[in-house]
């Protein structure tokens, strides 16, 4: 079982074994219809398409950010009808980086699921590998998902807001620097970031080919982040929950385990205009 990454050739290898489910998450937060259109156009033979708006995330209202968790009833029911219970390998790759892959590797572990990777590189690689592609679309036989103790914690806004006065976290924010300074915010209506969270980009987790930094690499940049701090003190965060996955799976292949995900992150801290906000680097 594949527990973080997964390379090209070793899923070129399992692709078309039963108890591989492969997800397709390629998706453009400017453009939410180009991912589909990617698949539709060509994907890794096997995949299914998860889409990060529908799928990936919970309906929106007044108090949530723009992706927050789905309902655990019905992200069971969206596993189920993937063909995806407790014996089947679950792969994600996005066009790349990772940036979306991660935000299923974060769902499936927060419902106890931990035999899913990310396809290193993505899709770039695997085109890059020169390994075939295909515009069938599959229907895996539907299955019965049973949840188990969740492998990711999860904090809400209070929670964060109660532990940043008392000192009890480390808030590692994963936007760019100049989001996160709030000069340059284009997503969200109000720029800035949390009063005590630190800046660390999810880009820096990535070598220029957008994979992922040897496992030794990350461990030496993460522990410099940590300094004292056990990793269970850290709560990854980002706009809004998505990227903010990137680092908790950048910690996990590091070996660093423990760390939880703000999911509501930047777009539901600003919901309420009694929450503080920082401007500037950090």
């Amino acid at each position: 079982m594949y527990t973080t990454l997964i390379e090209t050739a070793e899923l070129a290898a399992a692709m078309a074994d039963p108890r591989c489910a492969i997800l397709d998450c390629r998706f453009d937060l400017a453009q939410p219809e180009w991912g589909a259109r990617e698949y539709a156009a060509g994907h890794i033979p096997h995949a299914l398409y998860a889409d990060l708006d529908r799928d990936l995330a919970g309906a929106v209202h007044a108090g949530t950010g723009r992706h927050p968790l789905p309902d655990p009833a019905e992200w069971v029911r969206t596993l189920s009808r993937w063909g995806i219970d407790g014996s089947v390998q679950v792969v994600a790759y996005d066009q790349g980086n990772g940036a979306y892959a991660a935000r299923l590797w974060g769902l499936l572990r927060w419902v106890g699921h931990t035999e899913v990777a990310v396809l290193n590189g993505g899709y770039a690689a695997w085109l890059a590998a020169g390994l075939p592609i295909s515009t069938a679309v599959i229907v895996r036989p539907a299955t019965h998902f049973t949840p188990r103790a969740s492998a990711l914690g999860t904090l809400d806004a209070e929670e964060i807001e109660r532990s940043l006065a008392q000192e009890q976290i480390l808030l590692i924010d994963a936007r760019g620097a100049d989001r996160f300074a709030g000069e340059n915010e284009k997503i969200d209506p109000v720029a800035g970031h949390i009063p005590g969270a630190r800046n660390e980009p999810f880009a820096a987790n990535l070598d220029p080919q957008g994979r992922f930094l040897p496992a030794s690499v990350l461990r030496s940049r993460w522990q410099a982040v940590l300094g004292a701090r056990p990793t269970s003190e850290l709560v990854s965060m980002c706009g809004s929950g998505v990227t903010a996955c990137h680092n908790l799976l950048a910690l996990e292949i590091a070996g660093l385990p423990g760390a939880r995900l703000y999911p509501g992150s930047w777009s539901e801290w600003i919901r309420d205009p009694a929450h503080p906000i920082a401007r500037g680097p950090i």
